[in-house]
């Protein structure tokens, strides 16, 4: 290739970079400008059903009336069914949004960055009665770009419950303030870990060897479901001492910790055998493959059961570098979650 041809692919290169930042951005801001529309439309509707005398029936009806007009003049999308989710997107988010912010108004203020995500990501957070855990999602969805599918996933898996089972009130708290903070190692864990997109029935038969297949398979979901900062860095991992050869199942690393994660599988309940194994991977990383400027290796023994006593007995009391968790390969049940939270709060 020749110089001149180089230079005419760095040529159409920036304009090609330019022109797809330029959509991206027109999309965004068609995005916002459309929730923004939706909210104010959604105040409108409330403000004018608070002028009626029988509130519920008036508002049916003006809501009947609204949706034949603005279809009338301005085609699909204003059903009765989509002017209440409007107005319901006002009622939910009202109170948390000061007035002199909202708006596209007369006044000519700028949109809104109150709402940073697309309509339908706000369809689903609508749904959300609790507010924390409502908040909680927004800002993920936010910092980590989120699309539809990853939000709906994340919520149906109950994420935010997962976290908060290894929290304190204070500490769930802050989910609902800042999302979810990695600043040690604890931080970036869930009990359980939900790895519903394997396909793997809750009581079919495998090995631990097809189990690794599985997760290799969907690395890409199984990343997700890690969490922040995770990059891949290999499995069946060999290492060897004293002409002995050991085998890590998987191995990690967190660029957010700073420090490799390593992490074995076990199909059946975890025993001593397991923790005691786990130790000795970690001390090898942490005098053997580690750098001085990196944190302290992560263990971690994903196990189909789990004994809470077993692994607190076995763990030294200030134990901040092995853990264990529980996986499931179906979707949990929010209301079980929901019951475990509130019985370990009330500990």
């Amino acid at each position: 290739m020749n110089r001149l041809t180089t230079n005419k692919d760095v040529f159409y290169s920036k304009i090609s970079d330019l022109l797809k930042l330029a959509k991206k951005n027109v999309v965004q801001s068609i995005n916002k400008t459309i929730v923004v529309t939706y909210f104010e439309i959604g105040r409108i509707i409330v403000e004018e059903e608070q002028n009626g005398n029988d509130r519920a029936e008036y508002g049916k009806q003006i809501l009947k009336e609204l949706s034949h007009k603005l279809t009338k003049e301005f085609g699909k999308g204003f059903s009765v069914e989509n002017l209440d989710r409007m107005r319901f997107f006002y009622k939910t988010y009202a109170s948390r949004i000061s007035s002199t912010a909202l708006t596209i108004s007369e006044k000519g203020k700028n949109v809104s960055d109150e709402f940073r995500l697309s309509w339908s990501h706000y369809l689903i957070l609508m749904r959300i009665d609790n507010v924390e855990e409502r908040k909680f999602y927004e800002i993920e969805s936010i910092v980590n770009n989120w699309s539809l599918r990853e939000l709906q996933r994340q919520f149906d898996s109950a994420l935010y419950e997962r976290l908060a089972l290894s929290r304190n009130k204070t500490e769930v708290k802050k989910l609902s303030e800042k999302g979810h903070i990695i600043e040690k190692a604890q931080d970036s864990l869930k009990d359980p870990y939900v790895l519903e997109f394997l396909g793997l029935p809750e009581e079919n038969k495998y090995s631990e060897s097809e189990f690794e297949q599985k997760l290799i398979d969907k690395l890409e979901h199984f990343l997700l479901e890690l969490g922040k900062g995770y990059t891949f860095v290999g499995r069946q991992v060999r290492f060897t001492f004293d002409e002995k050869h050991f085998r890590i199942d998987l191995v990690f690393y967190n660029r957010i910790l700073q420090c490799f994660v390593l992490i074995d599988l076990k199909i059946g309940e975890i025993t001593h055998q397991d923790l005691g194994q786990m130790q000795m991977y970690v001390n090898y990383y942490d005098r053997f493959v580690k750098l001085d400027t990196e944190n302290k290796t992560i263990g971690i023994i994903l196990c189909k059961k789990k004994n809470d006593t077993l692994v607190e007995i076995t763990l030294p009391e200030n134990n901040e570098q092995i853990f264990a968790s529980k996986y499931m390969t179906v979707l949990p049940s929010k209301n079980d979650l929901i019951k475990l939270i509130n019985n370990k709060q009330e500990q």
